[in-house]
C-alpha cells in the first residue's frame, strides 16, 4: 500500500537495498491469474541478498551472529515477504481441479531457500511458521519432487524442530507412497525429519525427573502419546523397516578419485553439521558442468572447475555415517517403543546385526582419520563430531536390542553359541532354551560376533572415553534377564572382562560417575551368583591397599553402587546355603565376601542406602536404593532376623542422636513402593529376575514391615517411640 516514491526515497537512508520495491513486484506478478513467469527473475534478485546473510550467520561463530544483525532478511520479512511466499507456493492447492497451475521447479526452489535463509537469520519466523499446520503438511507433498526434495527436507526440519506439538504422521497426505517414492538417500534424509516426530519430547532428562512427577503425569495421560501414535504409523508402511536395515548395512561404495575442487570441499566441512547440505555437494559433485549453470552461482563456481568428478573416500564415508546415524537413531526409539515385539521380529529378519557387525571395522569404529572432519568450533574429542555420535548412536543400539530379549543371542556367530553350549554341558546345567533356539542363518557370520568385538575395543578405550560409558551399559544389557547366568558370565570371564573392569575402577582409579556407575552395575551382572568370579576377583584385588581402593570406589557414591552391593548381598547368602567344598573355600579366602558377611557392614550399607533417598527425591536412577535395601531386609527375614536389623537401625538413630528420622523416611519410602509397584502397569518382572526373589515374596516382605501393628517385632512402627511417629502424611507431588 505504500507508494512507489515513498519507497525509492527512503530506501537509501534505511539501508533496504531495494527489497521493499522487489516484494512490491513480486505482490502485483502473483496475483490470483499470473502465470508466475515474471517472478523468478524477481527472486533471482532477493535471493544473493539474503543468502549472503545466512552464510555469514552459518560460518560465524553461532554467538557473534546472535548479536549481529541482518538487515536484509528482518527487511525482507518486515514487509511480508514470508507471508507471501507461503502463498505463492500454496497457491496450486486452492485452485479448482479444471485449471491446475504448474509452479517451476526452480520457483519452487527459489521460494524455499529464501524462506530457509529468513528463517535462520531472523528471531521468530520458523515459529510463526511452525504455527501454521496447513503450510507445514503442506511442505510434506512437496517432498514428491526429486528437484525439490533437498530444499524441503531442510525447510521441515527446522521447523519440525520448533514446533509446540509435534505432528501426526497420519496427517500427512498419502504418506505410504511419500516414503515409496524416496531413494535410499532420501529415505535416510527423512529420518532426520521423523526422529522429531518419533521421541517423547522429553525423555532427554527421564532418569532425572521424580517417580512423583512421572506417575503423577501417567495418570493424566490414558491414551498413547502422540509418539507412540507415530512410531505405530511408520511400523505400517509396508517394507519401511526392511529398507531401514539396508540402508544401516549397505557398505560405503568403493569408488576413489579426488580432484582439487573436492579437496577444496573438505574445509567445507567445519560447517557442515548438516546431511542435507552434504547431498547438495554430493549432487554437485556429481554433475557435469554443463548442467550445473542452473545451479546458484557460487555452486556453479565450484563445479565448473571440473567436468566429471568422483568424490574423495573420505566425504563418502562421512556421507554414509551421517545417513547411518539418523536410520539407526530412528531404528533404536522404535526398539525402546511398544511395538517393540514386532520391530524385534523385523530386524532379526532382515539381518540388521551379522550387516553392523560386518560394518564394524571398516566404519563404525574406524580408526580416525588424520584429517577427522569435525564440525563447527569443535575439537576431535568432544562428543558431537558425527563418528563419536555415530558410536554412541550405536551402543545404545546394541543396549536396547539385547534389553531383556531373547534375540539378544544373534549378536554372537555360530561357534560363539556352540561355546555357551559347551559351557553348560561341562557345568552340568540344562541349555538355555533361546540359545538352542535362536535361528542360526540370522547370526553374526565372521570370524567374531558383534559382542566380542564390543569387548575388544571396550579394552582398548582409553581411561577417560566417553564410550566407556555406552560399551558397559550394551554388554550389561545383553548379560541381564532370566538366563541361566554361568554360561554367558563364563564366556565373558574367560574374554578377561572382569580383570579389565576391575583395572578401570582399581588401578586407574575411574572418577567419572557416569563410567563409574555403568561398570559397577556390569561388575553385579558379571558376579551374581558365580563362585568363580568371586575367585578371580579375589586374585586380581590381591592386596589390602587395592581392596581399600575398591571399597573407597563404593562408597564414594552408593547411588552409582548399589546394584554392585545388592550382587554380592544376594550371592553371599546364596554361597552361604551351599555345601560344596569350592564354594566353602573362596567364602573363606574371598576379601570381598568375608567383608560383606559382617552384620555390622550389612547394617552401615542398609543405614546409608535408605538415608540417601526421600520419596521426593526419587527418580528412575535412584529407586535401586529403595530396592537394594528391601533386597538384605528380605534377605534378613527368611533368616529370621528381620527384628534383629530393625532394632539395629533404631540403636543407629539414638546414636546419631535423632530418634525416628531413617525409621520415618523408610515408612514412607515403602508405601511409595507399594503405590509404584503395585500399579497393573508396572512390570515387575525385572525385580524379580535381578534378585531370583519372587515378587509375592517382595510384596509381603513390603506388607509386614508396614503392618499397623505396634506389637509386632516386624514392623516399622514398633521401633519407633510415639513421640517420633510422622509417618501419616499423604505424599503428593509437590
Amino acid at each position: 500500500q505504500i507508494t512507489e516514491a515513498l519507497l525509492k526515497e527512503r530506501d537509501k537512508q534505511a539501508k533496504w537495498n531495494g527489497i521493499p520495491l522487489l516484494l512490491q513486484k513480486l505482490y502485483e506478478q502473483s496475483h490470483p491469474n499470473s502465470d508466475f513467469s515474471q517472478c523468478q527473475s524477481i527472486l533471482k534478485e532477493i535471493s544473493p541478498l539474503l543468502s549472503m546473510e545466512a552464510m555469514a550467520f552459518v560460518t560465524e561463530d553461532r554467538k557473534a551472529a546472535q548479536e549481529s544483525t541482518f538487515p536484509n532478511t528482518y527487511t525482507f520479512d518486515l514487509f511480508g515477504g514470508v507471508d507471501l511466499l507461503v502463498e505463492i507456493l500454496m497457491r496450486p492447492t486452492l485452485i479448482t481441479q479444471k485449471k491446475k497451475q504448474k509452479i517451476s521447479d526452480d520457483l519452487i526452489k527459489d521460494c524455499l531457500s529464501i524462506l530457509y535463509n529468513t528463517c535462520i537469520c531472523t528471531e521468530g519466523v520458523t515459529r510463526r511458521l511452525a504455527e501454521r499446520n496447513d503450510f507445514v503438511l503442506f511442505l510434506f507433498t512437496l517432498m514428491t519432487n526429486k528437484k525439490t526434495f533437498l530444499q524441503t527436507a531442510t525447510l521441515i526440519e527446522d521447523i519440525l524442530g520448533v514446533k509446540k506439538e509435534m505432528i501426526q504422521l497420519d496427517d500427512i497426505p498419502n504418506l505410504a507412497s511419500l516414503v515409496s517414492s524416496f531413494d535410499q538417500q532420501q529415505l535416510a534424509n527423512f529420518c532426520r525429519i521423523l526422529a522429531v516426530t518419533i521421541s517423547e519430547l522429553d525423555t532427554g532428562s527421564d532418569d532425572k525427573h521424580t517417580l512423583l512427577a512421572k506417575n503423577a503425569q501417567q495418570k493424566k495421560n490414558l491414551g498413547p502419546s502422540r509418539a507412540e501414535i507415530n512410531q505405530a504409523t511408520l511400523l505400517n508402511i509396508p517394507g519401511f523397516i526392511e529398507r531401514l536395515c539396508k540402508l544401516a548395512t549397505r557398505k560405503v561404495s568403493e569408488t576413489t578419485g579426488t580432484s582439487s575442487f573436492l579437496q577444496e570441499l573438505e574445509e567445507w566441512y567445519t560447517w557442515l553439521d548438516n546431511a542435507l547440505v552434504l547431498d547438495a555437494l554430493m549432487r554437485v559433485a556429481n554433475e557435469e558442468a554443463e548442467q550445473s549453470s542452473t545451479e546458484s552461482s557460487d555452486e556453479s563456481g565450484l563445479a565448473n572447475t571440473s567436468t566429471r568428478t568422483q568424490l574423495p573416500q573420505s566425504m563418502k564415508i562421512m556421507h554414509e555415517i551421517m545417513y547411518k546415524l539418523e536410520v539407526l537413531y530412528v531404528l533404536c526409539v522404535l526398539l525402546m517403543g511398544r511395538q517393540r515385539n514386532q520391530v524385534h521380529k523385523m530386524i532379526a529378519e532382515f539381518k540388521l546385526i551379522p550387516g553392523l557387525n560386518n560394518l564394524f571395522d571398516k566404519l563404525i569404529w574406524r580408526k580416525h582419520s588424520a584429517s577427522a572432519l569435525v564440525l563447527h568450533g569443535h575439537n576431535q574429542n568432544c562428543d558431537c563430531s558425527p563418528d563419536i555420535t555415530l558410536k554412541i548412536q550405536f551402543l545404545r543400539l546394541l543396549q536396547s536390542f539385547s534389553d531383556h530379549h531373547e534375540n539378544k543371542y544373534l549378536l554372537l556367530n555360530s561357534q560363539e553359541l556352540n561355546e555357551l553350549s559347551a559351557i553348560s554341558h561341562k557345568a552340568n546345567i540344562p541349555e538355555v532354551d533361546a540359545v538352542v533356539n535362536t535361528d542360526r542363518s540370522l547370526v553374526c557370520d565372521g570370524k567374531r560376533g558383534l559382542l566380542t568385538r564390543l569387548l575388544q575395543v571396550m579394552k582398548k578405550e582409553p581411561a577417560e572415553s566417553s564410550f566407556r560409558f555406552w560399551q558397559a551399559r550394551a554388554v550389561e544389557s545383553f548379560l541381564r534377564g532370566t538366563t541361566s547366568y554361568a554360561d554367558h558370565q563364563m564366556s565373558l570371564l574367560k574374554r578377561g572382562l572382569l580383570e579389565h573392569i576391575l583395572y578401570c575402577i582399581v588401578d586407574s582409579e575411574c572418577k567419572s560417575r557416569d563410567v563409574l556407575q555403568s561398570y559397577f552395575d556390569l561388575l553385579g551382572e558379571l558376579m551374581k551368583f558365580n563362585i568363580d568370579a568371586f575367585k578371580r576377583f579375589n586374585k586380581y584385588i590381591n592386596t589390602d591397599e587395592k581392596f581399600q581402593i575398591f571399597l573407597n570406589q563404593i562408597n564414594s557414591s552408593l547411588v552409582d553402587s548399589n546394584m554392585l552391593v545388592r550382587c554380592i548381598t544376594l550371592s553371599l547368602d546364596r554361597f552361604e546355603n551351599q555345601s560344596d567344598a569350592k564354594v566353602a573355600e573362596v567364602l573363606s579366602e574371598c576379601r570381598l565376601l568375608s567383608y560383606m558377611s559382617q552384620m555390622s557392614m550389612r547394617m552401615s550399607f542398609l543405614f546409608r542406602l535408605i538415608n540417601i533417598i526421600h520419596v521426593q527425591t526419587l527418580t528412575q536412577e535412584n529407586v535401586s536404593c529403595l530396592n537394594t535395601s528391601l533386597v538384605i531386609l528380605m534377605l534378613a527375614r527368611r533368616k529370621e532376623k528381620l527384628p534383629f536389623y530393625l532394632h539395629t537401625l533404631q540403636q543407629m538413630e539414638y546414636t546419631e542422636k535423632y530418634p525416628g528420622f531413617i525409621l520415618n523416611n523408610f515408612h514412607s519410602l515403602l508405601r511409595f513402593w507399594q503405590q509404584h509397584y503395585l500399579n497393573k502397569d508396572k512390570d515387575s518382572t525385572c525385580l524379580e529376575n535381578s534378585s531370583c526373589i519372587s515378587f509375592t515374596y517382595w510384596k509381603e516382605t513390603v506388607s509386614i514391615l508396614l503392618s499397623p501393628d505396634r506389637t509386632s517385632p516386624c514392623a516399622i512402627v514398633s521401633y519407633i517411640d510415639e513421640a517420633y511417629m510422622d509417618i501419616d502424611r499423604d505424599f503428593s507431588e509437590e
